[in-house]
């Protein structure tokens, strides 16, 4: 099975939008993920590639994100949820 890859990424007030290799887009909620949704623009700029763009590192916010997981509908497992 072929791994999908990140070749950009950019950012509105509410989304985080991976462009895909394959030429997909996906649109994700900034609060599936806390840290990102309240870092700064340029906090949320300072992203790495990881794993050959199957991941996206961020290292002053200590997040770690795996595209595979953004895929299956996943969000950041480490925040506590109010039902």
């Amino acid at each position: 099975m072929n791994k999908v890859h990140v070749s950009k990424l950019t950012f509105d007030d509410e989304m985080m939008w991976l462009h895909l290799a394959d030429g997909r887009i996906l649109g994700v909620p900034l609060n599936y993920f806390p840290r990102l949704q309240h870092a700064t623009p340029e906090q949320r700029d300072a992203y790495i590639f990881s794993g050959g763009g199957q991941g996206l590192h961020w290292e002053a916010l200590d997040e770690d994100i795996s595209v595979d997981h953004l895929l299956m509908g996943h969000r950041d497992t480490t925040a506590k949820r109010i039902a």
